[in-house]
């Protein structure tokens, strides 16, 4: 009997050290990635000029306007643009019901609010996620060479996606003031970098194709 139960101490022993050590292994990486892309981000005053802003989406209102967070991304956005950092601007969003269109109004916002043309501002409409942007980025759009706008919080994530992508880019932060619930978003962040880690390098997950748009890299 004392023999069993030690035969299956030993058992469970063993797959808790087995999980312990990935667990070790996958932090030792996200951390690593994490710091890494850190780096990346960058002072909209000293960015070196790419040829396409991405900005994703982040909520908007029932009247259409963005939330807090999505109007600060757009804002400074609008200034690399302005700023002649970037020529183009790529806003990409949810679109997954007929009622919910991010990207329609991201643009209205720019075009109408911030005076950028109408022909230098894209709209991708199966942004729903941060890895669905940064793939179609690459696969729809074409796009090579790129600056990210987001908020600090979640650049380096998607920092991380675009690199893996084989995007070559670096962020700037759209971190304009504090967000209700802002320390939720941290708390969540860190659960959402090792999924997104996982995603990149691991399960490569389909994401919504089609035919390839206009180059946004020339």
């Amino acid at each position: 009997m004392m023999w069993k139960f030690l035969s299956v101490l030993r058992s469970w022993m063993v797959w808790a050290f087995t999980i312990l050590l990935l667990c070790t292994v996958v932090g030792i990486i996200c951390v690593t990635l994490f710091l890494s892309n850190l780096q990346k981000v960058v002072s909209i005053y000293v960015i070196a000029p790419q040829p396409v802003a991405i900005v994703f989406g982040a909520g908007i209102q029932s009247d259409g306007t963005p939330s807090d967070i999505l109007e600060d991304r757009l804002d400074v956005a609008a200034q690399l643009y302005l700023d002649k950092k970037v020529q183009r601007i790529l806003v990409s969003g949810d679109n997954s019901t007929i009622d919910y269109d991010e990207p329609s109004n991201m643009m209205r916002y720019l075009v109408n609010e911030k005076s950028i043309p109408e022909g230098d501002v894209y709209t991708d409409f199966a942004g729903r996620r941060t890895y669905d942007t940064c793939a179609r980025a690459k696969e729809i759009w074409g796009i090579e060479r790129a600056i990210l706008v987001t908020q600090t919080y979640h650049l380096p994530r998607a920092l991380m996606l675009c690199s893996a992508q084989g995007i070559d880019v670096e962020g700037v932060s759209a971190s304009l003031r504090s967000y209700t619930w802002s320390l939720k978003y941290r708390v969540r962040e860190v659960f959402a970098f090792v999924q997104a880690v996982i995603d990149a390098y691991v399960l490569h997950p389909k994401y919504i194709g089609g035919a390839p748009e206009t180059d946004l890299d020339p």
